[in-house]
């Protein structure tokens, strides 16, 4: 059994999954880095968590594919015998206007579903039962304000975060009291995604005018995680929104 606590996260290349491997592996957890396509950048967030003094795991897995989630999590048990922390981050969306139903094909519908809904169930199928056996287990997914308000990149992308949301609470009641399960919904995030649609003016534009005047930045959502991960202990089934009051 590893000394070190054990968290695993789901695209943690770039953005979101990068903030949360070293805000844990700052706390001490031995990390796998888990990536789909973005090798390149999922071999720095491994350097950038060695450096931190504790051990990483590369390991490429489509999340969405059922039995590649069941060997990583199968090669994590190999490895350290205990997996303590799930982070459910891998997303996918497509950027399509609300009202242009035509776009949203079928193909477009199974991918958004496949990995941003059944990736997230396959990987805490795959790793309730080494959970069950940490003292601390926990998962967090990683969710957005678009599963709450309806907004956002596409509607299909809206639906898949909704249907997450709701699961989350179905699975904080299945799998407790040994596993606790949340969900962080962030707003916009000043990260590679968004970049793809939209300069920084036009992010600074957009949140100009919320409570908080500025979009969330990937270290704003791993602090969420790491609390609902590490720093509460009675908190499950709820969905914590982090999004400079755009939704309030």
């Amino acid at each position: 059994m590893n000394d070190n606590y054990v968290a695993l996260i789901t695209g943690s290349a770039t953005g979101v999954g990068r903030a949360c491997a070293l805000r844990l592996a700052e706390e001490g957890f031995d990390i796998v880095v888990n990536y789909s396509q973005s090798q390149t950048e999922a071999e720095e967030t491994r350097t950038l968590v060695e450096e931190l003094g504790v051990q990483a795991l590369l390991i490429q897995c489509d999340v969405s594919d059922d039995a590649g989630v069941r060997k990583m999590v199968g090669e994590v048990e190999e490895k350290w015998g205990r997996l303590d922390v799930l982070v459910n981050n891998a997303g996918t969306t497509e950027f399509i206007e609300h009202n242009d139903l035509d776009a949203v094909t079928e193909e477009i519908w199974d991918r958004l579903l496949g990995v941003n809904l059944k990736g997230p169930f396959f990987c805490i199928r795959a790793a309730a039962k080494l959970l069950r056996e940490s003292d601390i287990g926990a998962v967090v997914n990683v969710s957005s304000t678009a599963g709450v308000d309806g907004r956002g990149s596409s509607v299909p992308y809206c639906a898949s975060k909704g249907a997450l949301n709701t699961m989350t609470k179905s699975l904080a009641r299945a799998l407790g009291p040994e596993i606790r399960v949340n969900s962080v919904c962030p707003g916009p995030i000043d990260s590679r995604w968004l970049k793809r649609v939209m300069t920084d003016e036009q992010l600074a534009e957009m949140t100009s005018e919320y409570p908080i005047p500025r979009p969330a930045l990937p270290e704003d959502i791993a602090d969420t995680v790491v609390y609902l991960a590490l720093g509460t202990s009675l908190s499950t089934g709820q969905m914590l929104v982090v999004d400079g009051g755009r939704t309030m």
